[in-house]
């Protein structure tokens, strides 16, 4: 793994000096990614790749202003992605965007069509085709789009967005599966006698995300205030081939949690207080036990060594405790939407409930749970803080 500087984010260490990224523009304006190394220090490394930065965007901006009026729209989305888009997003975002645009939005658009001269009705073309890859396709691709127009704008790359006049996409609703009040009790009994089970009631107790349990560390409760401090996320953060969507290498990297309103405070139930302590405890033991081979990063929900669990660990965790019990297929994101919706059906506000759930505005909260509200299947009863499951 490339041991990457804290204080010069484009330096990185590897085979015994410091080294920082390059790109190289292409004919076809596709980007070309390649290292530089050989430097003494981190400074050193990042003061060469701000200096390779500025002629790298200095030379695209001469290609584009004498050969802007020629360049194609595929040529322009491949440079826009790998040159702009990619450098401002998190891998994961990168990832899926990648994806859109390489599965859905490339195959529909023909060679010879001008960024200049795409007018919405094309754009309408284009989308069209798009949209029969699956459910989601055509809100995505229109979304990408969107975006990369926008940027065009700012270039002065063309004076207008056309995605603003293009048919508009139903973004795919989401899908929530909520335990009736029997089956939760069941789902909680089991999970009791398992290891995850602390992970199970984070998500369902505090509404926290995967990433956010994951990221937990036990200097982030309060125990006097009993409360707890979300303030990070564990995260994949993958490195994309040029070009496409294969995944070049990958690791495991601690970012801040995912919107500004998800850094937050909140209360933490007596249940939750009783298994952190457990928790602490087995992991003092495991330190005891492995001395020295223990990498101790303060996690909450680790492995043995102390290294943290893999990204699909806990869903494969509650999958196999309701297959095991005979209950309907929840996630780790299942468990949180419980969560809101058992506040719901408490009479407790759209705005409170946001502001738990960590959500970017109200609207989001708004727009997952507003058929939650009038479903057929309510949970009348929801376990207090004293709640200890039967498992008899």
């Amino acid at each position: 793994m490339d041991k990457k500087s804290k204080k010069c984010p484009h330096a990185f260490f590897e085979r015994g000096s410091w080294y920082h990224r390059t790109k190289t523009l292409k004919e076809d304006y596709s980007v070309v990614y390649g290292k530089a190394g050989g430097f003494q220090s981190d400074e050193e490394a990042e003061k060469d790749y701000e200096k390779h930065i500025r002629e790298f965007n200095q030379n695209l901006c001469s290609r584009l202003s004498t050969q802007g009026t020629d360049i194609s729209l595929k040529e322009y989305l491949i440079y826009w992605f790998q040159s702009i888009f990619s450098e401002r997003i998190v891998s994961t975002t990168e990832y899926l965007s990648a994806y859109v645009l390489y599965t859905f939005l490339l195959p529909s658009i023909d060679e010879d069509v001008k960024l200049r001269l795409t007018s919405a009705d094309y754009l309408d073309e284009v989308l069209k085709r798009a949209s029969v890859y699956c459910e989601s396709a055509g809100n995505k691709s229109r979304e990408l789009l969107y975006i990369a127009f926008k940027d065009a704008v700012s270039e002065r790359v063309i004076h207008y967005n056309p995605v603003h006049d293009t048919k508009k996409y139903p973004r795919k609703k989401p899908k929530i599966c909520i335990l009736d009040k029997e089956q939760l009790k069941i789902f909680l009994a089991a999970a009791k006698q398992r290891n995850w089970f602390l992970e199970i009631i984070l998500a369902l107790y505090l509404g926290l995300r995967k990433g956010e349990i994951r990221g937990l560390k036990f200097r982030d409760f309060n125990t006097e205030e009993r409360t707890v401090h979300i303030q990070r996320q564990l995260a994949m953060d993958m490195k994309l081939q040029s070009g496409g969507i294969e995944v070049e290498k990958y690791q495991l990297v601690e970012r801040d949690p995912k919107t500004g309103k998800s850094n937050r405070i909140l209360r933490v139930p007596t249940i939750v207080m009783v298994e952190l302590e457990k928790r602490r405890q087995r992991i003092q033991a495991q330190k005891t036990q492995m001395g020295d081979r223990y990498q101790d990063s303060d996690y909450v929900c680790c492995q043995k060594n102390g290294l943290p669990h893999g990204p699909h660990s806990l869903n494969k965790e509650i999958k196999v405790i309701c297959e095991n019990n005979s209950l309907p297929h929840i996630t780790v994101h299942g468990l949180r939407h419980m969560f809101a919706t058992i506040l719901l059906e408490r009479d407790v506000s759209i705005a409170k409930i946001s502001g738990m759930l960590g959500h970017s505005s109200v609207h989001t909260t708004f727009e997952y749970y507003l058929e939650v509200m009038d479903a057929d299947k309510k949970i009348l009863e929801f376990m207090n803080k004293e709640f200890t499951p039967d498992t008899e």
